[in-house]
């Protein structure tokens, strides 16, 4: 049973002010396809969309016992709802009259409920969960969750004595399994669980599955409280798209924000989400990254699960802070221009005995197979993602975290492990799908209405899947048979590059095709390229570290290796610390080695990612075709002996053309011919072997006039000197 856990007033969220502008009663017509892709271009565009959530007033609510609630008919996309009418007809067909009850407060009408089973309400964090409200002139909480198969369910906190009778919640009449009532004279910062008496006579106390705030951890209770926001980021969120689309410069950098840093002077203690924006919007900014990717920061009880083993998906994590403050951090980089990413994590969840774990005393959010429920690698449970209330929670859970937080993308975590039924499974212990295969067809099916209803609501946020097999179809449309994914995460460019770069240069052109390899597969998906916080723990060592030779050698080795991943076709993302050559791994319980750049060498590893970010950014050719055939082609991409290979990234204008030369061995190399795609004047616009980055200096020209020589398959062609372990680029001027 879970311990009875209260918090001190300084770790809760300051109690607002009750106002009497902010608010009107709950309105019963709210539903997530009534409105598909409304943007909000209000002057105070703010974090809450429902007048209920937002600060109580004194207009009472609307009760939905005085009249019978017919089905509200609203413009529903049939991206978002297929044939929704035919899903929810039936099931309000089958709901039983609503009685009288004028003293019954409740934020569902039948059109709610009908949305509910079927699995297309996409925005029950309006409905379930605590909400600070009025009615009938008194100010209290409204609390609404769902436990289908729970004997009875009460509210228990500081407030009552934790007393498992004092607060009892109503079932209500429809069979959607949902528990409610409004407890007067609570309000924000309160501390709360769920009692609830299972089937089997079991007591349970159970955390709100759609809490806003959670104690900090170890402690486990909920906390009443509300993600009202006066936003200022109306200029970004205008304009997102312009930054956001797949033909626009995309470079993301991936933080961990309990070890980005700590306080200098307390390195045990976190910086708060408003803190840590004074660092590390300037930074990112300074660095030139067009995005930052949040690891996940949903509330987790256990810290070294990196935040992959959430308990409270709406909730974000009280280690930094309050709802508000995260907020405030994501202002602050739409403010600097910089998106927001956010991890996403509907794969599985821990088996804590207060979350949601048989929440019910039932399987009640995982699959009762353990076959289909149970994940070996990470002893965690896997959600039922065949029942329709499953789905509507989970779906629920990503557009809250694109309305309510602003943030610009999702990064949806271990897809491989939902797509298959035997994933890390031997033989015998998973079960093939109706058709014989090892497909688990209703997480697919998931998947789509998940990025099909993102899509519709938000078109102009991306989803980005860390997928790691050749499943077909991940970055294509939905309508197109594929998973609807913006973007799939590169891993086999990952491995192979690593594995490359981390041979010694003279056994390099054993394994040239490693390095060419992923431009037979790089058009398939729309594909991004990540060294991301998997390759730099658990041994693997730093990124620094995988290369080799001596100092000088590995440094070079590095900053070869990343201007290859910026001049190769696809969107960029690197984990922090990378960007100046942490020497260490990365260690989750303290701030990355930032004393580091006080050496030349780590300061060099910084500009060289700070330069190429800014090319990045500035050549068309770079970012324009990323994804299409088109924006690539060879000119030498079979000198295994020299381990030498050159490339052209095209834009949609040939004059924005970039020829990229890698020299991937320590020996200088003069007198390099290359063709080039036309006559006149060549500009050397990036050699990553410039003593500003700690190179040798080895250069060429500022400008190469090409010759009228044929090679490479073109009528011109340019001499010049290759620096040891360098990329150099070159375009027209």
């Amino acid at each position: 049973m879970a311990k009875k856990t209260t918090t001190t007033t300084t770790d809760l969220p300051a109690e607002k002010p009750v106002s009497k502008k902010k608010a009107t009663a709950a309105k019963t017509e709210t539903t997530s396809e009534a409105n598909p892709a409304k943007k909000t271009t209000s002057s105070k565009a703010k974090a809450e969309t429902t007048p209920e959530a937002k600060p109580v007033n004194k207009t009472p609510a609307k009760k939905v016992g005085t009249t019978v609630v017919k089905p509200v008919k609203k413009a529903i996309t049939e991206e978002t709802a297929g044939t929704l009418s035919d899903v929810i007809q039936p099931v309000l067909s089958e709901m039983p009259t609503v009685v009288n009850n004028t003293d019954f407060y409740s934020r569902f009408t039948d059109y709610d409920i009908a949305l509910f089973k079927s699995g297309k309400h996409y925005k029950l964090y309006e409905k379930l969960g605590s909400h600070v409200v009025e009615f009938k002139g008194q100010q209290g909480t409204y609390f609404a969750v769902w436990a289908p198969n729970a004997q009875c369910v009460s509210v228990i906190g500081n407030f009552n004595g934790w007393s498992k009778q004092s607060t009892p919640l109503s079932p209500r009449w429809d069979g959607s399994g949902i528990w409610e009532a409004f407890v007067p004279g609570i309000g924000n910062g309160e501390v709360y669980k769920y009692y609830i008496k299972a089937s089997t006579g079991e007591d349970l106390e159970k955390g709100d599955p759609f809490a806003l705030l959670w104690e900090i951890p170890p402690s486990t209770a909920s906390i009443v409280t509300d993600t009202y926001y006066e936003w200022k980021d109306q200029d970004w969120m205008k304009k997102r798209i312009e930054h956001n689309a797949l033909d626009k410069p995309y470079s993301v950098y991936e933080v961990h924000l309990g070890s980005w840093a700590r306080n200098i002077e307390s390195p045990d203690e976190f910086y708060t989400y408003k803190q840590i924006a004074e660092k590390i919007v300037p930074y990112v900014k300074e660095m030139g990254f067009t995005h930052i990717e949040l690891m996940p920061i949903m509330e987790h009880p256990y810290y070294p699960s990196w935040g992959y083993q959430i308990i409270g998906f709406f909730a974000a994590s009280s280690r930094y802070g309050h709802p508000q403050e995260l907020m405030y951090l994501i202002e602050e980089f739409h403010k600097a221009g910089i998106g927001v990413i956010l991890d996403w994590v509907p794969s599985h969840f821990p088996g804590d005995a207060h979350a949601l774990y048989k929440f019910d005393g039932t399987h009640l959010y995982e699959h009762a197979d353990v076959r289909k429920g149970f994940h070996p690698d990470w002893k965690s449970y896997i959600f039922n993602y065949g029942r329709n209330e499953v789905k509507a929670f989970l779906i629920s859970n990503a557009l809250f975290w694109l309305d309510r937080y602003h943030a610009d993308g999702l990064r949806v975590d271990a897809v491989a492990s939902m797509l298959y039924l035997d994933y890390s499974r031997n033989h015998g212990e998973w079960e093939q799908n109706q058709f014989g295969g090892n497909e688990n067809l209703e997480a697919i099916e998931f998947l789509k209405e998940f990025n099909a209803a993102v899509y519709s609501h938000f078109p102009d946020v991306q989803t980005i899947a860390e997928e790691s097999t050749s499943f077909t179809g991940v970055s294509r449309p939905v309508y197109a048979g594929g998973l609807g994914f913006g973007m799939k995460w590169m891993m086999g460019w990952m491995h192979d590059t690593i594995n490359f770069f981390g041979q010694n240069p003279i056994h390099r052109k054993y394994h040239h095709n490693e390095i060419t390899f992923s431009l037979i597969y790089a058009f398939t998906e729309n594909f991004m390229l990540p060294f991301s916080h998997d390759e730099v723990v658990y041994g693997k060592g730093s990124m620094i570290n995988k290369m080799p030779g001596d100092e000088w050698q590995r440094f070079a080795n590095l900053r070869l290796m990343y201007g290859y991943m910026f001049s190769h076709p696809g969107t960029k993302l690197l984990f922090m610390g990378a960007e100046f050559a942490q020497g260490a791994e990365w260690d989750f319980q303290h701030s990355l080695h930032w004393h580091l750049l006080q050496y030349p060498n780590h300061v060099g590893i910084q500009q060289t990612v700070k330069d190429l970010n800014a090319l990045y950014k500035a050549e068309p050719a770079l970012y324009e075709r990323g994804f299409e055939h088109d924006g690539f082609e060879w000119l030498d991409g079979g000198n295994a002996n020299d381990s030498v290979l050159a490339y052209i990234r095209k834009g949609k204008k040939s004059a924005d053309d970039i020829v990229v030369i890698l020299n991937m061995t320590p020996i200088v190399r003069e007198s390099q011919r290359t063709g080039v795609t036309s006559s006149g004047k060549w500009k050397q616009i990036f050699n990553s072997d410039e003593t500003k980055y700690w190179g040798s200096g080895v250069n060429n020209a500022e400008t190469v006039d090409a010759e009228k020589e044929h090679w490479h398959g073109k009528d011109d062609s340019i001499v010049v000197t290759l620096p040891p372990l360098s990329v150099l680029m070159f375009k027209k001027g």
